[in-house]
């Protein structure tokens, strides 16, 4: 049976330059062979018809700046470019031209015609109309700048109209989908870094819920997939979602992963403190070293990006580590294992294969994100795994988590789209073996290669303190409080209460927001031998974010919300 794709067909000679092409337009490819002089052909160019950015009359130039030379014989040809840059694990992309001139003005707009009905035909998910949200303090402030001069243009080429919202506040993005009128949009976009992609995250998946009836603050509920398409447009400090769902911070190639219309599933993870969701992660939450760093770098963010180094050399110093009792719902290790040196790239077999068993009520006929799935879920069901120790970390991931520093990432065989998440448990040890493991995430050799570190693929997770430590933990927070109370009615007895690392300023607020906070205000980090005494608990580090919690239960949520994405793409195929 013909399709609609077949039928699109055009074939006629062009011109590029002084060279005569023979073109080729039919199913899904357009195509183009040189011919010699002796009318032999030569080498061949094929642009798949999805990676056609579009194709406008003319001579058409983009960058460095817009320029149009209207013809009669001419149209100019839009598409991606691939090629590999520097330490990135995927392809950089960018906006290919091929400017081509026609025998005749009606040949010209037959290919114009025939291209454009292609575009249609193909690609039927493309966006037209997104709602983008511009982080104007995130990274290097240079969030208003990438849009306006680097993916902007690319989307008015591909008629692609945006409402643009530049954020002022923290969690903005997050109340403006909560509350809005989103109808006509095909997408929410965020230009910034990961604290701006969880807000477009949280808001997303909390409007879905919503809408759908699900109780968030259920455990055991299934959550509602999101159907509103998610972007991300790097412009912050570290960009992790962005370089592990495209393997690259690049703006440009990015934002050609939204034009064409690429969905890419995503996991997530639910945190919850007993009958109530916290907040949901996708790439960490960390306690201990990494929830330390996360704590001491808030104390720093005069700094800068600069801060995660500082903060990350006192507590290695500090030599900290704390009891804890984890209990994890393994996942089935015949599917796939943290430690089977395998890569999660586009079109990843596992995740691909993971939507029946993730959805086994689902009717293929309709679409997943648009219908609803059943409220309950079997995914809690199994023999949990219980680990009481002393550690150093406790780290849960549901991707890889690489970025530039960390090409690799926590766990370098997480899948983005299977269902589970990878919990790395470093026991307490010598401070040279923990630098051993924190540097091994930065080059080649295995980071679970060494005997106090262990990993588990697991669908759930839960935390709490050992018997005994929970009333030490409670003594510790009442002298706290209680130190933070008497700086508060004599701001002058700051020192001599040893409360390092806080100013006069952070504390003489009102006194409800210091009860409120008390968590949050622990003793400061000070070098070496001089650390102060050592705590019995630690803090959350979820996503870039303090929890207040300590026992916490966390959930993976098979395929939640789907990216404009298609993972990473191997780069030696290039």
């Amino acid at each position: 049976m013909e399709t609609d794709m077949d039928s699109v067909r055009v074939e006629s000679s062009l011109w590029i330059g002084n060279k005569r092409y023979r073109a080729f337009l039919s199913g899904w490819y357009f195509s183009w062979t040189e011919i010699d002089k002796g009318n032999r052909e030569k080498k061949t160019i094929s642009v798949p018809v999805s990676e056609v950015i579009g194709v406008k009359e003319g001579r058409v130039e983009i960058q460095p700046q817009k320029k149009v030379e209207d013809t009669d014989l001419d149209f100019t040809l839009f598409h991606v470019n691939r090629n590999s840059r520097g330490n990135a694990q995927g392809l950089t992309w960018s906006l290919g031209r091929t400017q081509f001139c026609c025998p005749s003005r009606a040949v010209r707009d037959q290919w114009i015609t025939q291209h454009r009905t292609a575009l249609k035909t193909h690609s039927p998910s493309r966006p037209h109309r997104l709602l983008v949200f511009i982080n104007p303090f995130g990274g290097k402030k240079r969030g208003k700048q990438i849009f306006h001069s680097l993916v902007s243009p690319l989307f008015e080429l591909a008629g692609i109209s945006s409402h643009v919202v530049v954020t002022e506040r923290a969690n903005q993005a997050r109340d403006y989908i909560l509350k809005k009128d989103l109808t006509g949009f095909d997408g929410v976009i965020c230009v910034g870094g990961d604290g701006m992609f969880s807000e477009l995250l949280h808001g997303v998946i909390g409007r879905t819920q919503q809408e759908a009836g699900v109780s968030e603050n259920d455990l055991t509920a299934m959550l509602q997939p999101c159907d509103l398409h998610i972007g991300v447009i790097p412009a912050g400090s570290t960009d992790c979602v962005c370089f592990t769902t495209v393997g690259i911070n690049d703006p440009v190639t990015s934002a050609l992963h939204i034009i064409i219309g690429d969905s890419q599933p995503l996991d997530v993870c639910s945190v919850h403190d007993q009958s109530t969701v916290v907040r949901y992660s996708v790439s960490l939450v960390g306690y201990g070293f990494y929830g330390d760093v996360l704590e001491e770098s808030e104390r720093h963010r005069w700094m800068g990006p600069l801060r995660y180094d500082y903060a990350g050399c006192m507590v290695y110093m500090c030599n900290r580590s704390y009891s804890g009792l984890v209990q994890y719902l393994p996942s089935d290790s015949q599917i796939s294992s943290p430690r089977d040196n395998t890569r999660c790239l586009s079109g990843c077999r596992v995740c691909s294969e993971s939507k029946e068993r993730l959805f086994p009520h689902f009717d293929s006929s309709t679409s997943l994100y648009s219908s609803n799935v059943s409220q309950y879920s079997t995914e809690l069901e199994g023999e949990w795994v219980t680990v009481e120790g002393t550690f150093k970390c406790i780290s849960l991931t549901c991707v890889s988590s690489s970025c530039p520093r960390s090409p690799k990432g926590l766990s370098p065989s997480a899948h983005l789209a299977d269902g589970t998440a990878d919990l790395i448990l470093v026991r307490d040890t010598n401070p040279l073996s923990f630098l051993t493991y924190l540097h091994r995430h930065t080059n080649k050799q295995d980071q679970f290669d060494l005997p106090f570190v262990e990993v588990h693929r697991v669908k759930a997770v839960r935390f709490s303190l050992p018997p005994g430590e929970e009333e030490d933990f409670e003594e510790e927070e009442e002298k706290i409080q209680s130190s933070a109370e008497r700086v508060l009615e004599d701001p002058g007895k700051l020192c001599s209460n040893n409360i390092a690392g806080h100013s006069q300023q952070h504390l003489t607020g009102q006194k409800e927001k210091a009860t409120s906070t008390s968590r949050l205000k622990r003793p400061g980090f000070v070098c070496g031998p001089c650390c102060t005494k050592p705590r019995s608990v630690s803090v959350w580090n979820c996503d870039g974010e303090i929890l207040p919690q300590t026992e916490i239960s966390c959930r993976i949520h098979g395929q939640l919300v789907r990216l404009f994405a298609r993972g990473i793409e191997d780069s030696t195929r290039a």
